[in-house]
């Protein structure tokens, strides 16, 4: 069994407070749209503000599930979230998560800060590129074959899970409409856990897995993905607390931010098409993969695996930042803009009916 290994936690002067309170804000905000938990902002956000890799991962696991509580039930009053499907996700994420914390435990113990934080950068941009690319190719798809109707359509994937009959594992799960073999969910519930552990995002793994392998509609999965973040982050709190990882600080700030910002998000995703969760998504994706490719470098040089001048690789971490910024700007404006625009749409609707009801 690996020693506690000790961490160093940032100050947190007023800048800090109130940066982790804004950044809290928007991951919430978008939490409460795509159903990802928003992790993947608060944590590369949290290490640009030069939090400790594994201290990042833990504090916003331990900040999540309170949240991803509040947003399953906003979600679950406007008939999103499919609750058998969520806790049979997270039974197998569970056991995803405490493998994951193990792993991150190794990295740190054997590299320190420096290797913990390249792992995290590296698993960030390898998945957030592939799964942001792929998420973004179907939105434009779905967008230019019909927007609401065509983002119902089953994949070719989930259409063969879904015919594949294994008898005594059967499931029916009623919001999804999907019937599959449980045999199915247990690789996405551990693939979901062990990244969510490792780099604190699981959603856009699980949610993407709901959709393109199980066939649930991006609606339900984004919002049945809640359910599971709570689970695993509850799980996932318990074990780095007992490795003395987690900033409870940090944890309450982002709470406080994103608890507002969530309820926004939830809100917002009754006004737009379905395939607009999708466009938010694949966008952040890609530019975080983009913020966090370039502070790669960075660490390579702290582990002594690169000889980059200071200078260079403050300009990195400068370019780092600021796509960062614009990762978090983006997911605003376009929630913002699809809410009020999603309002204009029904506020004519609106003002019909007391006339209506007159006549």
């Amino acid at each position: 069994m690996l020693e506690p290994v000790a961490v160093n936690f940032i100050d947190l002067t007023t800048a800090n407070v109130l940066s982790l309170f804004v950044i809290g804000f928007i991951g919430g905000l978008v939490s409460g749209f795509i159903g990802s938990g928003g992790a993947f902002v608060l944590t590369p956000a949290m290490m640009s503000m030069g939090v400790a890799g594994v201290v990042a991962v833990a504090s916003n696991m331990c900040h999540k599930f309170p949240k991803a509580l509040v947003g399953a039930y906003k979600r679950y009053r406007y008939g999103h979230v499919d609750i058998k499907l969520g806790l049979v996700m997270a039974a197998t994420a569970s056991l995803g998560v405490w493998m994951g914390a193990d792993l991150q435990q190794h990295i740190k113990f054997n590299y320190g800060e420096a290797g913990s934080n390249l792992y995290v950068s590296l698993s960030f941009v390898i998945v957030l590129s592939i799964v942001g690319s792929y998420v973004l190719r179907d939105a434009i798809r779905i967008y230019r074959t019909g927007g609401v109707h065509a983002d119902d359509r089953t994949s070719r994937l989930a259409r063969w899970v879904q015919s594949v009959e294994i008898p005594g594992t059967m499931i029916h799960f009623k919001t999804a409409n999907v019937r599959v073999s449980v045999l199915f969910t247990i690789p996405l519930g551990l693939a979901t856990g062990m990244l969510a552990a490792t780099i604190a995002v699981g959603g856009f793994i699980g949610v993407p897995g709901m959709m393109y392998v199980l066939g649930a509609p991006g609606i339900v999965a984004s919002a049945t993905e809640l359910v599971i973040a709570f689970v695993m982050g509850f799980g996932g709190s318990i074990k780095y607390a007992l490795h003395g990882q987690i900033d409870i600080r940090l944890t309450l700030i982002l709470l406080a931010g994103s608890l507002f910002g969530i309820q926004l998000g939830a809100i917002g995703t009754t006004f737009v098409k379905p395939y607009v969760i999708k466009v938010v998504m694949a966008a952040i994706m890609l530019i975080v993969a983009v913020s966090r490719a370039l502070v790669v470098p960075v660490y390579l040089t702290e582990l002594g695996k690169l000889g980059l001048a200071p200078d260079t690789l403050a300009v990195l971490k400068h370019a780092s930042f600021a796509f960062l910024v614009l990762a978090l700007c983006t997911g605003g404006i376009i929630i913002g803009g699809a809410m009020v625009h999603g309002h204009r749409r029904i506020k004519p609707t609106l003002k019909d009916q007391p006339q209506a009801a007159a006549e």
